[in-house]
């Protein structure tokens, strides 16, 4: 008799927009190729998402980063060319049937403040920063904590200074030490790294349940890759389109080829945070070479799939 397999569902949970220049984005490509991909607005900049992914497996809820948020006290919030004046994440779990209160786990790829800042409650005008999720355990890398906590003068302010200690203090921050691919406590989670974006960067691909279910579905996908800051949107599998933010682009193009021609022989599908439109697609690679996202799903396919 077979064993069961453990159902595993996913679901792309949007949080608040930004607004960021478009040259930034696109490092030293041309505009006049960015911005066919991604239309600026009359201050040079393109629109993002922020974008979290929900894994329902068992007892878990795994949530992967929380977006932007809005903790931003109001001034601040328009220089970040922040959409929305309510917490986006907090409502998008709600239509699922959730609360912060339900998240068992958030795994944050790294602790720059437009993918951690969701953590936190909305700004309120004295009172001090404070995390949401009371249950939670949050799960980030030992290099991406020491980097939050240590930043350099380049990226200072890509950072929120109060967060690393709030982590702490909660009592269920939980570092994943040194490159560690696996841990106990999360199965059936792969963590990839890489530090041409920020040092520490953590890429969790989440896995077919089973050996069982790979086995039933030998001719799909194995799993999808939170790809974080390595590959923010589809414009970005390109393997030479790189971000003004990333501190070596060289080595993360290296990165990206290593990884992308890993999950390409496994067929996994790739999860975009910062795309607009597309939330996931598979990975596919052209006869000249060049990987393509292709099969894009928006976020509105992905509610509770199977994976």
């Amino acid at each position: 008799m077979s064993s069961p397999v453990l159902d595993t569902r996913i679901s792309a949970v949007p949080g608040n927009r930004q607004r960021l220049d478009g040259g930034a984005m696109f490092g030293n490509a041309p505009r006049a190729l960015w911005a066919k991909l991604c239309p600026p607005d009359e201050e040079n900049r393109i629109s993002l998402s922020c974008r979290a992914l929900l894994v329902e497996r068992g007892e878990q809820r795994i949530l992967f980063e929380t977006g932007i948020g809005v903790f931003f006290a109001p001034n601040l919030r328009q220089r970040f060319g922040v959409f929305e004046d309510d917490h986006v994440l907090l409502a998008s779990l709600a239509k699922l049937g959730l609360s912060d209160a339900d998240i068992t786990d958030v795994v944050l790829s790294h602790l720059h403040f437009d993918h951690a800042g969701g953590l936190l409650a909305p700004y309120e005008a004295g009172r001090p920063l404070r995390l949401l999720f009371p249950r939670a355990r949050f799960v980030v890398s030992e290099a991406a904590l020491e980097r939050a906590m240590h930043p350099h003068a380049r990226d200072r302010a890509s950072f929120i200074p109060e967060l690393p200690g709030l982590l702490r203090d909660s009592g269920r921050l939980h570092v994943i030490a040194g490159r560690a691919a696996t841990d106990p406590s999360l199965p059936g989670l792969r963590f990839h790294y890489s530090d041409g974006h920020t040092p520490g960067l953590m890429l969790t691909e989440v896995q077919a349940s089973t050996v069982q279910r790979e086995a039933e579905h030998s001719d799909g996908p194995r799993s999808v890759t939170f790809l974080g800051d390595l590959v923010p949107g589809s414009a970005w599998v390109h393997v030479p389109m790189t971000m003004g933010y990333d501190r070596f682009p060289e080595l993360l193009i290296d990165e990206k080829t290593a990884l992308l021609g890993t999950l390409l022989q496994r067929r996994g599908r790739l999860f975009f945070t910062h795309d607009l439109d597309v939330a996931m697609a598979t990975l596919e690679r052209r006869p000249d070479g060049r990987f393509v996202a292709t099969q894009p799903l928006g976020d509105a396919d992905l509610v509770r799939c199977a994976l």
